[in-house]
């Protein structure tokens, strides 16, 4: 598995989102969120889910000094008629830039 390669793996699941809140609800999930992951003393972070909510921790996690990846995968449609099976296979994780 490509994550062990990091070291322990703590899943801290990403939260629903939710779509009327506005900036400040969104720092608020944030920092929130922020407190939890530093707590656990990480050395890099898979971060994915709502984007401005991602973006906001990806952000204060660089400014911890905080490595934070993404999972690449290669999306495989198969169509077949009025079905459609997509499929995601993992390709390799890429770091976000600063």
């Amino acid at each position: 598995m490509a994550a062990l390669e990091y070291g322990e793996i703590i899943d801290v699941p990403f939260p629903t989102v939710d779509p009327q809140g506005d900036e400040g609800y969104i720092e608020g999930l944030a920092e929130r969120y922020l407190r939890r992951i530093l707590q656990l003393h990480p050395y890099v972070v898979l971060c994915q889910g709502e984007f401005c909510l991602a973006y906001r921790i990806i952000t204060k996690l660089h400014e911890s000094g905080i490595m934070v990846l993404a999972a690449c995968s290669e999306r495989v449609v198969k169509e077949a008629g009025q079905k459609k099976e997509v499929m995601f296979a993992f390709s390799q994780f890429r770091r976000y830039c600063r």
